[in-house]
């Protein structure tokens, strides 16, 4: 499960960094919206990773 939290993470810096400097303009309201799947996607993978429902991937 950490293994995908970090996945997660990254995926949303690289959203972040396309959608929020101009990078894409064309697409940064997707960028935005890939941004905030994934944010909301580590959090919850975080979350199960801290209360030990993760498993042993």
């Amino acid at each position: 499960m950490l293994y995908w939290t970090l996945i997660f993470l990254v995926v949303a810096i690289i959203a972040a960094a396309f959608g929020f400097s101009g990078v894409a303009a064309g697409d940064a309201t997707a960028a935005r919206i890939l941004f905030g799947i994934f944010l909301i996607l580590f959090l919850v993978s975080l979350i199960f990773q801290i209360f030990g429902h993760g498993s042993t991937l």
